[in-house]
Formats: structure tokens, sequence, C-alpha cells
């Protein structure tokens, strides 16, 4: 069974939603909260939306995919920048923003690897559909 690539898309947005709500109201003490917390939820919004669109808008999903592939590749480049620059440092803690900054990076990664292996399922797709026309034809 083929899990169609928006509903994959949309629960990758909802989990970074979801990640950064918990890194803000739970990982952290009120007095000390941070909105940097909320960035998971600031790239998962956006990713959700990819997905709804993609869904409604059959002339928009190719587009919408691409957004959501280089969404992916940079919430995975910058929070790993961001944690390798961080581990350097005397007082770097490995504690809830840096497991927050790991896990936005995995979900980014896993959900960029799934969008590399539709691109290349629908080009085959495109591909085979070619052949078949220019087979019909002559």
């Amino acid at each position: 069974m083929r899990i169609p690539m928006p509903l994959i898309v949309f629960v990758a947005g909802l989990l970074l939603t979801a990640l950064g709500l918990l890194a803000y109201f739970a990982f952290a003490p009120a007095d000390e909260r941070s909105w940097t917390a909320f960035i998971p939820a600031i790239w998962g919004v956006p990713i959700m939306g990819c997905a709804i669109v993609s869904l409604f808008t059959r002339k928009l999903r190719k587009h919408a995919m691409h957004v959501v592939a280089i969404l992916a590749l940079l919430g995975v480049i910058a929070p790993l920048a961001r944690f390798f620059g961080q581990v350097g440092k005397p007082d770097f803690e490995f504690g809830a923003a840096a497991v927050t900054i790991l896990l936005m990076a995995l979900i980014c990664a896993v959900l960029l690897f799934f969008a590399i292996v539709s691109f290349i399922n629908a080009r085959r797709e495109r591909k085979a559909a070619s052949k078949l026309m220019h087979k019909a034809e002559g």
C-alpha cells in the first residue's frame, strides 16, 4: 500500500507544529520561555498548508511539493547548523532545546527523503506514460 504524499507532508507538518508548541509550553519554565521554541511550529504550518493545497488543487500539487522539499531541506540544514554551533560552546547543555532542534532536523530529514522518493516515482510514471503514448501513436 502506497501512502499519498500529501498525507505524509501533512503529518510531518503536524508533528513539527506539535513539537514547537510542546517546546514552548512544556519544555521551558514560564519565566524562561523564548519565541524561538516556536520555530518548529513556524516551519510546520506552511508545510501543512502545502499539503492542503496539493490535496485540493491538482494543478498546484507539483509546485506545493517542491516548496515542501525546500522547506524540508532548510529544516535539516538550519537546526543542525545551530546545534553544531552550540555544541562547541563551554556552556552547552544537552537539554530540551537541543532535543527540539534535533527532532526538527530528523522530522525534516524524513520528509525530505519521502519528497525525493516521490519526485523519482513521479518522473518514472511520466516516462512510462510517455512511452505508452508513443506506442499507441505508432
